[in-house]
């Protein structure tokens, strides 16, 4: 579980992940090796689990970003899943509860882009389409405010008397 100095080395390589680790080591006041080992432990325990480049989708050409929720019969699931691991506009796939049993999120260049990925998706069931429009909170960085209302156990660590 993470300490307090845990979390805010945590926080600050999710504001930049290219931050070093003699960076991070100002910031919390730990010696650059230290800082080094709580990261490796951080991510040998899967709770740091890869580090990404955030994207410009617009910049590249994919100006829309939609939702499509696929109501799919528990029969289709599984090709579903493979079918999606080969569409390029796709995102990220969430398997749900509920009526719809699928969300997609995917980047596209057009409306025709669009029609064409619903024509692809209607061989597993219906589909509703959102289209984004602006995206409020572009990115969240998880910290202590979340661990509090989560059973995460956040308290400090307890020193061995001596």
């Amino acid at each position: 579980m993470l300490d307090a100095t845990g979390w805010k080395i945590l926080r600050a390589l999710q504001e930049n992940a290219r931050t070093t680790y003699a960076e991070l080591a100002k910031q919390v006041n730990l010696t650059a090796p230290a800082v080094a080992e709580r990261v490796r432990k951080m991510e040998e325990a899967g709770i740091i689990t890869g580090y990404h480049a955030g994207i410009n989708l617009e910049a590249l050409g994919y100006a829309m970003l939609v939702f499509i929720q696929l109501a799919v019969s528990y029969e289709k699931e599984k090709r579903l899943i493979e079918f999606m691991h080969n569409q390029p506009e796709v995102l990220e796939c969430y398997n749900l509860t509920g009526q719809d049993a699928f969300i997609i999120k995917a980047a596209l260049s057009s409306v025709a882009q669009l029609d064409d990925l619903l024509g692809r998706l209607a061989q597993f069931g219906q589909t509703t389409t959102h289209i984004v429009l602006s995206n409020t909170i572009p990115h969240r960085v998880i910290g202590t405010d979340l661990a509090k209302n989560s059973k995460l156990n956040v308290q400090p660590l307890k020193r061995d008397k001596k």
